[in-house]
């Protein structure tokens, strides 16, 4: 019987969780930052980005956001290798692609989609190998 080492081992539901969370998060970021930056004002200055701010929190809310993501990425980088983690969060690109075309009505093309397949391509590649490399 062989044994099983961390490189050989496939990744657990908690690692696949704190991966989709993380993906989720960066999209849901991603999207609201989009939307606050459509409510700035024309202009912005110092001044002008406080008031709209304290007029509307979503600015606030992305920063909460990111601030889950951070921790969460934490969560990420404790259970697998970075050089494992980072290029599935390119899921991300993905899923904000598609759902900018369908929220904002921003134009996916033909380049856009082959860049999204080359994306699914380079994830599909990377998750096929192990998750943590062989403790020294």
């Amino acid at each position: 019987m062989s044994e099983e080492t961390p490189s050989s081992s496939p990744i657990g539901r908690r690692v696949v969780a704190v991966l989709a969370i993380a993906i989720a998060l960066d999209t849901l970021g991603q999207l609201l930052w989009k939307l606050a930056a459509t409510r700035l004002p024309a202009t912005l200055s110092p001044d002008a980005l406080l008031h709209s701010i304290a007029r509307d929190p979503l600015p606030l809310l992305v920063i909460g956001v990111f601030v889950l993501q951070l921790v969460n990425w934490l969560l990420v980088l404790e259970r697998v290798d970075l050089s494992y983690a980072q290029p599935l969060t390119a899921l991300s690109y993905v899923s904000v692609c598609l759902l900018s075309a369908w929220l904002f009505g921003e134009r996916l093309d033909v380049h856009k989609g082959l860049g999204v397949l080359l994306v699914l391509v380079g994830v599909a590649l990377v998750s096929a190998g192990p998750a943590r490399r062989k403790s020294p």
